[in-house]
């Protein structure tokens, strides 16, 4: 069978994302075949096309570390042709062909079953939205209570931030929204922000080792110097769930949050995830966690146009969580 996928190449100049036609001796081992209905645009698809990214191990690949779609074929009796199913993370999209073709095959212990989800809806949350989902347990999971106070959540406009919003408004929680886009506001408070604040910490403000306690707890995608204000600022006892680095992979700060207001910092990785526990929390992601706003989180775009896309998210110019169309796009 032959079919349409979006290839990474390494070149001379640098990464081409080209449209090819491939076959089945493409794919690589798995035992459920999936037709992709919808991709997403995620950081770490952009690293895949950025050379000297350290997101893909060998060109050629196909980019995408999630997918959404049909089984086609499964040789797993937990799967059957007509189940609707998401797939990320593992070593999809980087050492095992990702979700930018028509057709994925992948193994049955990277598949979930969708409930309560349609496959757009499940695309919309998407890595980013799970790995907010997966903060958010985190912090419940630590004990965090809404009467707690209130929430900060950086990056707010990106693809975990403004699905934290949501799910965390949901759940009752106060949420202060830190971004630096201007004009965010209003989309911030539609998805249920009490209060829309900038960068932290604010241009010229020194970094101390203790500030003023403020936030319940955290959840943080930019990592750098906002994580060390935000741990030196977050009240006793309370957590950071920490999932990103676009601010920097340092930590400029000291152990006193931690042993003078016993400070958790909770790393989050969506990546490695057990898939028992991947499907558990994609089932709440269909009931009491569902974000409430997925069609304004989510831009669309066809999957032929996902290196740009791409680009816009590795310029920080990209808000929300895009959607890329595979099924009838190429």
């Amino acid at each position: 069978m032959e079919f349409q996928a979006m290839v990474a190449h390494e070149t001379d100049s640098g990464i081409a994302l080209i449209r090819e036609t491939v076959n089945d001796d493409f794919h690589g081992p798995g035992d459920v075949t999936i037709k992709v209905h919808y991709s997403g645009a995620n950081y770490k698809d952009g690293l895949a096309i950025t050379p000297k990214g350290g997101v893909i191990r060998e060109y050629p690949l196909i980019p995408g570390i999630d997918l959404t779609g049909e089984v086609v074929t499964s040789g797993n009796p937990d799967f059957a042709p007509g189940d609707l199913v998401v797939a990320h993370g593992y070593e999809l999209g980087v050492s095992h062909h990702g979700g930018y073709t028509e057709y994925a095959k992948v193994p049955a212990e990277w598949v979930v079953k969708l409930e309560g989800l349609t496959p757009r809806e499940a695309a919309a949350i998407g890595t980013a939205g799970f790995t907010a989902a997966m903060s958010v347990q985190a912090l419940l999971d630590h004990g965090l209570t809404p009467a707690a106070g209130p929430v900060l959540v950086t990056g707010a406009t990106g693809g975990v931030g403004s699905v934290a919003v949501d799910i965390l408004s949901g759940l009752g929680f106060e949420v202060v929204a830190s971004t630096g886009k201007i004009g965010a506001g209003e989309l911030l408070e539609t998805l249920g922000a009490a209060s829309v604040i900038g960068r932290l910490p604010a241009a010229g403000e020194k970094l101390r080792p203790l500030g003023k306690a403020q936030w319940a707890a955290a959840v943080d995608s930019v990592g750098g110097q906002s994580l060390a204000h935000i741990l030196s600022t977050i009240k006793y006892g309370g957590a950071a769930a920490v999932s990103g680095l676009t601010g920097g992979p340092e930590l400029p700060t000291t152990v006193m949050p931690f042993i003078l207001r016993g400070v958790s910092l909770l790393g989050i990785d969506s990546a490695h995830m057990p898939i028992a526990a991947r499907r558990e929390l994609w089932a709440r992601l269909g009931k009491d966690l569902k974000p409430a706003h997925l069609s304004l989180l989510e831009n669309y775009a066809p999957i032929t146009e996902a290196e740009s896309v791409l680009r816009s998210i590795l310029e920080g110019t990209h808000s929300g969580r895009t959607v890329l169309g595979v099924a009838g796009e190429f």
